[in-house]
């Protein structure tokens, strides 16, 4: 914690509980360090919006790397034990490895981890593991090229996220993670594949249910492909061993092949909402606080941070946000009185 008048670093106390209405402890930080991103995903930032005249932060709207370290360094003191870093596309943000070092030197953090597209991440995981990165997830959701570029909005790297996830596994950030979501009609045929071959590689390979992030991707549930079905098309072929769970609040149903040949995992917010054991906020790039995925609004703490705020004064905003809330949009989907969509903050926003 910060000492206003000296400027220097002091002690924090043991963290207390902080629950929510829903007694649920804040112990997971997603930290969104760039709204832009080099991918258009149709469901996620349709190019259709996100074209050359759509206006992104300013670097100066953007918090810095200090400003986000106070924010971590409170919230740790608060109970957060795991900081994951997220965009946009958090390799966009020039020198995020000074960041991953500031971070990874805060008392009390036992997971620091990276969620990108992985077309950068060739060029910087040595140097994001120095410093401290201990593990990286990276968004792939086809093996097949043509199917790459229609859901990456047009971008031809498929053999670079490749080369990036070899990087990763090389540079010892295990374990290496690859979050595959499943459309009906566009990558559902591909499942076994990407199970094929992610089998025996020391990667993760987690099925994420097509989600109704933000208000641009013309979300259909008609689309959405429930876990059970992917599961029943893997076990066909290869059978799987329920896993135990590795903590609190963790999203994915694990099982591992019963080969030995790895784990994989599946992701069922549509079918298996999981708001109940949710013990994640996201800060955006611009510093707002966030209570869940879905949110519809925030807590703005840049503007204190930037008015020289106490730390006492930070707490407070942040404390009482998590207490008011009761997110569980997963569990509801729609405002019960009207049945109407909400508007939801964006993914590229604040983190997936």
């Amino acid at each position: 914690m910060h000492d206003n008048e000296t400027g220097k670093l002091i002690a924090l106390s043991a963290p207390k509980a902080l629950t929510d209405t829903r007694g649920r402890p804040l112990s997971d930080l997603r930290i969104s360090v760039m709204d832009r991103c080099n991918f258009r995903c149709p469901y996620c930032m349709p190019r259709e919006t996100f074209d050359d005249r759509y206006r992104f932060l300013s670097t100066n709207e953007r918090l810095s790397f200090d400003e986000i370290s106070r924010l971590a360094r409170l919230l740790v003191a608060e109970g957060v034990r795991k900081l994951r870093l997220t965009g946009g596309e958090p390799l966009l943000r020039s020198g995020l490895a000074d960041l991953v070092g500031e971070l990874s030197s805060i008392d009390g953090v036992e997971d620091l981890a990276l969620t990108t597209n992985g077309v950068l991440l060739a060029q910087h995981a040595a140097e994001l593991a120095a410093n401290g990165l201990r593990r990286v997830t990276v968004s792939l959701d086809t093996l097949d090229r043509e199917t790459f570029r229609r859901m990456s909005g047009g971008f031809d790297g498929l053999e670079r996220v490749q080369d990036g996830i070899r990087a990763a596994l090389e540079a010892g950030l295990a374990p290496v993670k690859v979050n595959a979501v499943i459309q009906r009609g566009v990558n559902d045929g591909q499942v076994l594949d990407l199970a094929r071959h992610f089998r025996g590689s020391g990667v993760i390979l987690r099925f994420i249910e097509y989600m109704d992030v933000g208000n641009r991707n013309d979300w259909d549930p008609g689309r959405v492909v429930p876990s059970r079905e992917l599961r029943d098309a893997i076990v066909a072929e290869y059978p799987l061993t329920p896993v135990a769970g590795n903590y609190r609040g963790e999203v994915a149903e694990r099982y591992a092949y019963a080969d030995g040949a790895g784990e994989i995992g599946f992701i069922s917010s549509i079918s298996q909402p999981f708001c109940g054991d949710c013990t994640r906020a996201r800060l955006s790039s611009d510093g707002v606080f966030y209570t869940c995925l879905f949110a519809v609004n925030g807590t703005d703490l840049r503007t204190p941070l930037r008015q020289d705020a106490s730390d006492d004064e930070l707490l407070g905003q942040i404390r009482g946000s998590w207490r008011r809330r009761d997110d569980r949009y997963s569990e509801l989907r729609r405002m019960p009185a009207t049945g109407q969509p909400l508007r939801k903050i964006e993914m590229h926003y604040i983190g997936g």
